[in-house]
């Protein structure tokens, strides 16, 4: 994080306790068509990155220094609040809350003992409390509490579609179906990932929120070291860099990663576990870029980001059977829970 000091010196003003101040003079967010302007161009020597653009040094350290400073930030006004108010619980909303590297360090730093973090954090969550606060706060609804669960249970608040719904639409694009029984269509599912092929996951509920998280997902093999290229170039369509993130069997969280909780929202980054990593010569640390993305470094090299980390999605037999049941034959099969 090269530009760290450079953007504390110039673009913000952090005090102790967290709180901040931003030079606008920088951003053209408020009143243009650009997050950033010329003036932070010319401070960072360039111009954004295009998408197209291929990576270059310094896109890594500006995007590595930013997110430093928000994890500085995140840590701060978090120990503040702790400190202040004795709370041992954190509930986190808004945009940043995304940001699930600074949410796993926060998790890590222990100044709360449980951390939930709203599925929809970013703006399409005001919808939900808008419906909240109409429903509680002008009809008058009373509110009961659940005794410290998760509400939301997994998330699943979209829509769901019948079967006959579903073949409609299949029959409309001229599109080639064998109706199956769900045990039988879940061996079947979980034979071909463990074949290597891709899997469209159509099941049940829509997910709220911007995560897939087992009701409408794109499913690969995380033990193969191609799947996470073949994915982003030929399905997804976007960069071979970007990452993919593990679903895990809750009850087998712990052997496979640096994380003891619950993650259901996948909005937490924490290690793969040491004994499933694979050490990188020196050669291959002198790599750079994309060549050194791509060398595999741990038993599931599809979910392993460059540093051991991964975005780790936990699931839970009660709230998604049929994705939990999809992964446990996936195990049966590979002895890979993930």
């Amino acid at each position: 994080p090269k530009y760290a000091d450079l953007i504390l010196d110039n673009l913000i003003d952090l005090k102790p306790d967290g709180t901040f101040r931003l030079d606008q003079s920088y951003f053209d967010y408020c009143t243009g068509l650009r997050m950033t302007n010329a003036k932070f161009d010319e401070l960072f020597g360039g111009p954004a990155r295009k998408p197209e653009e291929l990576l270059t040094q310094r896109h890594m350290d500006l995007a590595a220094s930013i997110q430093a400073v928000t994890e500085e930030i995140v840590l701060r006004l978090t120990r503040a609040l702790a400190k202040e108010t004795g709370a041992r619980n954190l509930c986190l909303a808004g945009g940043v809350a995304l940001n699930c590297v600074a949410n796993g360090k926060l998790l890590r730093d222990g100044s709360f003992d449980r951390i939930w973090i709203q599925p929809a954090a970013g703006d399409a969550g005001g919808a939900l409390g808008a419906a909240l606060a109409g429903y509680y706060h002008y009809k008058k609804n009373p509110r009961s509490l659940n005794g410290g669960g998760d509400a939301m249970r997994g998330s699943y608040l979209g829509p769901s579609f019948p079967q006959a719904e579903i073949e409609r639409r299949l029959h409309a694009v001229g599109a080639r179906f064998e109706p199956m029984a769900e045990g039988d269509l879940i061996e079947a599912a979980a034979r071909d990932l463990a074949d290597e092929k891709a899997v469209g996951w159509f099941q049940g509920r829509m997910e709220f929120g911007p995560r897939a998280l087992g009701g409408r997902s794109i499913l690969g093999d995380p033990r193969s070291d191609t799947m996470q290229k073949t994915l982003n170039l030929k399905i997804k369509y976007r960069e071979s860099f970007r990452p993919f993130a593990p679903s895990v069997l809750r009850e087998d969280v712990a052997e496979w990663f640096e994380l003891e909780g619950d993650s259901p929202y996948m909005l937490l980054v924490a290690d793969v576990a040491a004994k499933h990593r694979h050490a990188m010569t020196a050669e291959q640390q002198n790599l750079f870029g994309i060549d050194k993305l791509n060398v595999p470094r741990s038993a599931i090299p599809a979910v392993t980001h460059v540093d051991y980390s991964a975005r780790i999605q936990t699931v839970h037999q009660e709230t998604n059977p049929r994705y939990h049941a999809l992964l446990s034959a996936f195990k049966r099969m590979t002895a890979c829970p993930v």
